[in-house]
């Protein structure tokens, strides 16, 4: 849909705020493009971003907010085709491209691709990973689905011969309905887990797994698959691969096996048994997932010349994480407020699991708000109901309704509550945010921590909820 030929200066985005749209406008205009873009019902830090880049943009779709000297349209997959900047597109018969193959075109190409891959995991473990390279010098490029604290922007086009990025299933653009993580043409591969998910274009598991065989089966003889041991869904993909496999977990079949998992306050640690050496590691994350994720990382890492495994720990030790994944957002009145992007029934519970264990004091409050389609869709509801079993108080706002409808049948809090009741946590269901916002400020105390959970902006319910607790009346 292109002329490759055709000189290119002025580049128009739609969808500008999303997280890989957001890096991309940043990686192109670093390259000396003009870059321009919309996108609509934004908020940070995508928005943040794009602001102390200078890349200006509009809000709400328009034909008249492409630049009459546009020379090519980068299309995201939230873009459907009636969009009035789609149908102007069109109209004046401009170049355009999926987000993803402009990735691949103006920061891929001729670079080797280590994507990370899978249901869960793959925004930590990607920046876990590019923190990693680029701290053992080896100045990757990166493209990350979050905000990188030890970076302050989710993109780097870097010199190296590396690029590392994140590797999504869902649709390439409404004119591509094939994933995006074909377009990134990866030879190095992390594949952390394999569940369903994405149940707007989905219709279950079956319908994603072909699409992992086939990336599997693609990899080429030179390159690496790092594989999920205790993952039977990845694991049964492995066969397919025609190139090196390493599995990591703790399985005891695990080609790289992790043992000794002690998850403290400030640190995890753990050992792995591979290539016939036992090596101790920490990294400063909760959970026994992100020692997983770590121990994936340092495997891949460690293939690439001149990373060792002290590099790769030196790498944990200074990794600042990323935002929105278990931000600590800040502490009023003696309550810990923490953010996180959780909005699968299994990563909720392992995200409130973790919490639980970097936390043990106090009263654990789980914030959830049903936003995207997984999250607020009654596909989930029984998976839901079994995954906040770590968590003392439990609450909802009504489910997220897009504009246009919420595309299929809504969860109900309400049931979901009494099911979460049933097995031991006391949950509940409120009106509103304002609502949820009353009681945590009524009955939160010293020593508690709220995570809050969702996918969106949740009507900026970490900031009013500090506020709030910093003002509120101390018992005489």
């Amino acid at each position: 849909m292109t002329n490759p030929n055709r000189p290119v200066k002025n580049i128009h985005l739609l969808g500008i705020c999303g997280t890989a749209m957001a890096a991309l406008a940043g990686a192109l205009q670093a390259q000396g493009y003009r870059v321009t873009g919309t996108d609509e019902h934004v908020y940070p830090p995508i928005s943040t971003q794009l602001e102390q880049l200078g890349i200006l943009f509009n809000q709400g779709y328009k034909a008249e907010n492409i630049p009459p000297d546009t020379d090519l349209v980068v299309v995201g997959n939230v873009i459907r085709r009636v969009n009035p900047e789609a149908v102007e597109m069109t109209a004046r018969g401009l170049d355009c491209l999926s987000m993803a193959e402009a990735v691949y075109r103006y920061a891929i190409r001729g670079r080797t691709t280590l994507a990370v891959v899978g249901t869960h995991g793959k925004s930590t473990t990607t920046t876990l990973a590019a923190h990693v390279l680029v701290d053992a010098g080896v100045d990757p490029g990166f493209l990350i689905g979050g905000i990188p604290l030890n970076f302050g922007v989710n993109f780097r086009l870097g010199q190296g011969d590396t690029f590392v990025i994140e590797g999504d299933e869902y649709d390439t653009a409404y004119f591509d309905k094939t994933p995006k993580f074909f377009k990134y043409r990866p030879s190095m591969v992390i594949f952390t887990s394999l569940e369903f998910d994405h149940a707007d274009i989905y219709a279950d598991l079956e319908a994603i797994r072909p699409h992992f065989a086939q990336l599997v089966a693609g990899l080429p003889p030179q390159g690496l698959l790092v594989a999920a041991a205790d993952d039977p869904n990845v694991m049964a993909l492995v066969p397919q691969a025609a190139c090196p496999v390493v599995t990591y977990g703790f399985s005891a079949t695990a080609d790289c096996r992790l043992d000794n998992l002690r998850v403290g306050p400030q640190t995890t640690e753990f050992t792995t048994t591979w290539r016939g050496e036992t090596h101790p590691w920490s990294v400063p994350m909760a959970g026994d997932y992100n020692a997983l994720n770590a121990a994936a990382v340092m495997v891949a890492a460690c293939h690439i010349p001149g990373v060792t495994p002290q590099a790769v720990q030196k790498g944990f030790d200074s990794f600042k994480g990323i935002k929105r994944r278990q931000e600590v957002r800040g502490v009023a009145d003696g309550v810990t407020v923490l953010d996180d992007f959780a909005h699968h029934p299994t990563a909720v519970d392992l995200t409130v699991r973790a919490i639980r264990q970097k936390y043990p004091a106090g009263t654990l409050w789980a914030v959830f708000e049903p936003r995207s389609f997984t999250a607020r869709s009654s596909r989930f509801q029984t998976e839901f109901a079994r995954s906040f079993d770590q968590a003392d108080r439990v609450m909802f706002p009504p489910p997220y309704r897009p504009p246009g409808g919420s595309g299929g049948e809504l969860l109900d809090p309400e049931q979901l509550a009494e099911a979460i009741r049933e097995r031991g946590p006391d949950a509940r269901a409120f009106a509103d945010t304002d609502a949820i916002l009353a009681e945590l400020v009524k009955q939160a105390k010293p020593g508690d921590t709220v995570l809050i959970m969702s996918n969106g902006g949740f009507d900026n319910i970490h900031a009013r909820l500090l506020e709030a607790l910093s003002h509120r009346e101390k018992p005489s």
